[in-house]
């Protein structure tokens, strides 16, 4: 079975916004109850770097609409 990989590099503003953002998601990246999917998330400077490997495009797509929401959601708090 093949598995799909790649990654995802947010830049932000600044270091300050990145490390709010990071923190914000990084309890429901603990959490996630992996089962077609692995996301490595990591902070780096003003960059927010996402790496998964999937199954199949369905798990792709379901991991990583959930942590671009939990991003958006973490960067709409912060603009408060």
């Amino acid at each position: 079975m093949s598995r799909i990989k790649g990654s995802i590099e947010l830049e932000f503003p600044n270091e300050e916004i990145a490390k709010i953002v990071y923190e914000s998601v990084l309890f429901e990246h603990k959490s996630v109850p992996y089962r077609r999917s692995r996301l490595d998330f990591s902070l780096k400077g003003s960059k927010i770097i996402m790496r998964f490997t999937a199954e199949d495009n369905s798990a792709l797509r379901g991991t990583i609409n959930s942590y671009l929401r939990w991003i958006k959601v973490a960067l709409d708090v912060a603009e408060l």
